[in-house]
């Protein structure tokens, strides 16, 4: 594997850890910022990485609550991804725009801000960043209900494993593409020790609390369509949110026609979890796209 370091930086007054490959002394490497998904850490990245044939440099934040980045107080809101996500480019290239890429949560959060603010960013990778679901305006009060019980009662936990193993084997049943080896990595970095005993997901609990305010997706789509920068659009033909837009394909093409420039990829034998199922092939996807 390609040897990573960690790193501490304060953003909007939380200490964020960022996962970084790459020689940081070495001006020529190009930089690409890769943001991972609900539940997830930027180490998991690390099949990608290890795939790049190329001189690259790497920075993958875990996202606020997630990895070992620090816990927010109390509820956790989408907007905050947005800020961070301006404030980690700020620190890291203030000067020039940049290469992002992004799954599933991440994808979401790159695509909208690189419409917010399409100036910062050259290149965009959306690595099944589709999934925005929207729910009718009737669930509103028991949403709301749900959110003010668990705000209250604060009854968020994970579930609790024994050994890494264990959550490796888990891994291993739920994604049969996935290798024991890279099962083993991912029980290694997506795991903290409990309090009282035990292993738990490295992510605050509060994470699993229901969100109140859900992003409107008209709001979305006027932001997408603002986006300047040429578009890598990948998917999974397994993936279970290829499947739930099967449903609805003409929503799942009125957001893919929001992009103005866009390269359409869809990667066989490949789940949700690109960056897990077929490392290589994205791989040489992100190489072509940001060469």
């Amino acid at each position: 594997m390609k040897p990573s370091r960690s790193e501490f930086v304060d953003l909007r007054g939380r200490r964020y850890h960022l996962r970084v490959w790459g020689d940081e002394d070495n001006g020529n490497a190009p930089t690409i910022f890769m943001l991972h998904g609900w539940g997830d850490t930027g180490a998991s990245f690390q099949f990608v990485v290890d795939a790049l044939a190329g001189n690259w440099r790497v920075i993958a934040p875990d996202w606020r609550g997630f990895g070992l980045s620090q816990w927010n107080d109390g509820a956790y809101c989408f907007a905050d991804y947005l800020a961070d996500l301006d404030a980690l480019l700020e620190h890291y290239s203030p000067n020039a725009p940049v290469r992002v890429a992004g799954h599933s949560l991440g994808g979401i959060v790159a695509s909208l801000y690189a419409g917010i603010r399409p100036a910062r960013v050259a290149r965009l990778a959306n690595l099944e960043g589709f999934g925005l679901w929207v729910a009718p305006a009737d669930a509103a009060p028991a949403r709301w209900a749900r959110w003010l019980e668990q705000m209250r009662d604060g009854d968020a936990a994970f579930r609790r494993y024994a050994r890494r193993a264990d959550y490796a084997q888990r891994l291993l049943n739920d994604n049969p593409r996935l290798t024991p080896e890279r099962a083993a990595f991912l029980a290694e970095h997506s795991l903290r020790a409990a309090a009282d005993g035990g292993l738990v997901l490295a992510a605050d609990p509060r994470q699993r609390w229901v969100n109140p305010l859900l992003f409107p997706i008209d709001d979305a789509k006027a932001c997408w369509r603002q986006v300047s920068a040429r578009t890598l659009w990948v998917a999974g033909r397994q993936s279970a949110v290829l499947a739930r837009f099967a449903e609805t394909p003409q929503e799942y093409r009125q957001r893919h026609d929001c992009f103005a420039q866009v390269n359409d990829a869809q990667l066989e034998d490949c789940g949700h979890n690109l960056h897990h199922d077929q490392p290589q092939a994205v791989a040489r996807l992100l190489e072509d796209f940001f060469a």
